[in-house]
């Protein structure tokens, strides 16, 4: 779909803008939210995400920094699109940050345009988000060139929002899913199983609860025979229906389920590479060696936390499960593509035999004890510092159930969640530094006019 590049919005200076109420005359010019709008540099990102628009051609795109704007504050407050567009209306200050000069009483855009701006700026556009961040903090003085030097490196999951797969939902769902399929073509089935298949899942859910193993098991070989033979069914239906050229994409989509239907009945106990999700297939099964979450579903995601200050520096989606030292290169050259190349990185012992050959020191936790000089072990042992941040990224900026479609999904949730915690952090750094100095100001006046004793008890 193509579409044209955004314009910038002009002011308008008609008659009715008399009787509009401007932002800046209902908003405090000295809020952090103000004052981080003017720190980051919106010509430099409309050039940037204008490349990914046709020049010429198209419906014009909704104005960059209103989508710019409109993706920070998502994965700041971690809210859904529909959401962050109904509180955009309410609030001043973030419709002041989008760019806006007077006051909106109707969302800007619908909250598909956010879906397909996502897609068009891909993963590239995302880090150049994450990036911004970074830059905006060392223009406010809050991020320290130094802080940039050492980071902290750590993988953990990024889990999709799917249900717990068991072999009796997904063929239930996988034979729920072709049935709506075949219907959207008028394949008329020999049967559908609805009803006995509803039946069949209940009982195999409650027996699996009361520990009875052998009746679960036939309620899911009941289910997987329901499976096979709606995949059959349809299979010799298909290729004597009469498809227009407006159902040819429906074709294709039950053609898609076909194949997933086909490998969710065929798949095994100890089959690799197995499907768990009929919406997802490409969600993976993995095992950190938590003791309260055995498996978790969805793809290996790796961070980089400066080791002061916890400034995310980098955040990579990668699929396939691979081993952790494996994706220490592709992670280093992610943070020198956001930030800057660092000089020392520290990681946990799931790094050992990383392989990495380039110019950063890589130290691995517990390999140089008793070797290494006090002030490199006072920083290797901040490396665990990295795990309260994938918390907080996990609990408050969306990350911990990706809602995103697709592979690329999983890479733009992960970094975009990266940047809403460094926006939210500049945000609360901005709003402290003002705390700590009024509360300078008062202690000192405090100090002045009270004896000692009463001056540490006001502090």
């Amino acid at each position: 779909m193509r579409a044209m590049r955004p314009k910038k919005s002009e002011i308008s200076s008609r008659q009715k803008d008399l009787y509009r109420i401007e932002l800046e005359k209902i908003i405090d010019l000295d809020h952090s939210l103000v004052k981080l709008s003017k720190a980051v540099d919106w010509e430099a990102l409309e050039a940037t995400f204008g490349a990914y628009f046709c020049m010429d051609n198209g419906r014009p795109a909704a104005p960059t920094r209103l989508m710019v704007s409109l993706a920070y504050l998502k994965y700041t407050y971690g809210l859904s699109d529909d959401v962050l567009l109904g509180q955009w209306v309410e609030n001043p200050y973030w419709q002041y940050l989008s760019g806006m000069k007077w006051f909106e009483h109707e969302i800007p855009i619908d909250s598909s345009s956010m879906s397909r701006w996502r897609k068009r700026i891909g993963e590239s556009g995302a880090e150049t988000l994450l990036s911004e961040t970074v830059k905006a903090g060392l223009a406010l003085k809050v991020i320290k060139p130094s802080q940039l030097k050492r980071v902290n490196i750590d993988t953990t999951v990024q889990e999709n929002n799917i249900r717990f797969p068991t072999d009796g939902r997904l063929y239930d769902r996988a034979r729920e899913r072709l049935v709506k399929a075949a219907e959207g073509l008028g394949i008329k089935l020999r049967q559908k199983y609805t009803r006995v298949s509803k039946y069949a899942l209940l009982k195999q859910n409650r027996y699996a609860h009361a520990r009875q193993q052998k009746r679960a098991n036939r309620e899911t070989r009941r289910l997987k025979t329901y499976l096979g033979r709606v995949i059959r069914d349809i299979e010799r239906k298909l290729p004597r229906a009469n498809l227009e050229l407006v159902s040819l994409l429906h074709s294709v989509e039950l053609n898609h389920l076909l194949e997933i239907g086909k490998r969710i009945f065929a798949q095994q106990r100890t089959d690799k590479n197995k499907i768990y999700s009929v919406h997802a297939p490409h969600v993976e099964c993995i095992s950190k060696g938590k003791a309260h979450k055995r498996y978790e579903f969805g793809c290996k995601v790796s961070v980089a936390v400066t080791s002061r200050g916890g400034w995310f520096v980098g955040a990579m989606a990668v699929h396939g499960n691979p081993y952790d030292g494996h994706t220490l290169t592709k992670a280093l050259n992610q943070v020198e593509k956001i930030a800057v190349r660092p000089e020392h990185a520290f990681l946990d012992r799931g790094y050992r035999a990383h392989g990495y050959e380039g110019e950063v020191t890589v130290h691995v936790d517990k390999e140089r004890r008793g070797t290494t000089s006090k002030a490199l072990w006072r920083w290797m042992k901040r490396r665990a510092a990295v795990e309260p941040s994938i918390g907080h990224l996990k609990q408050e900026h969306r990350m911990d159930r990706n809602r995103l479609s697709g592979r690329l999904g999983d890479k733009l949730n992960a970094i975009l969640s990266a940047a809403g915690m460094n926006f939210g952090k500049l945000l609360g750094r901005r709003r402290r530094r003002l705390a700590d100095f009024f509360a300078f100001i008062l202690g000192r006046h405090i100090s002045d006019l009270c004896p000692p004793q009463l001056a540490r008890a006001a502090q």
